[in-house]
């Protein structure tokens, strides 16, 4: 392939990204987490001693964030979304407010929820079976 055909393909690329974002952006009825990172609407809550998982749902697609109860301190935190029979997704590091968002396509099969600050920590089980 010559380097103007490749030059055209990566310009079309490039619009379509543009494009998809654009729409992305007035998409109607994409309701948002308080936080502006998750898309879709809270389905689960799972508590524990240092903080709280957020659960969201939204066409088929799952996402997940651990919030801190103390934010502001900079400390170890993890989450992670699981799809039975997939391997889960984790966002893990030092972090002042939250880890992820963490999204995970589910279809309709239950996934498994982990979410840990500092020395607290939570797993869901399977859920939203």
């Amino acid at each position: 392939m010559d380097s103007g055909g490749i030059r055209r393909r990566l310009a079309l690329g490039m619009a379509v990204l543009a494009a998809s974002g654009a729409l992305a952006l007035v998409a109607p009825g994409s309701a948002q987490a308080a936080d502006g990172s998750c898309a879709g609407h809270r389905v689960k809550s799972l508590p524990f001693s240092t903080g709280t998982v957020q659960v969201y749902r939204s066409d088929g697609y799952v996402c997940a964030v651990t919030l801190t109860k103390n934010p502001g301190v900079r400390r170890s935190m993890s989450v992670s979304v699981q799809a039975r029979g997939n391997r889960p997704v984790v966002d893990k590091g030092r972090y002042m407010h939250r880890a992820g968002p963490v999204t995970v396509h589910a279809g309709h099969r239950c996934v498994w929820v982990k979410g840990s600050v500092g020395g607290g920590s939570v797993s869901s089980g399977w859920i939203l079976c």
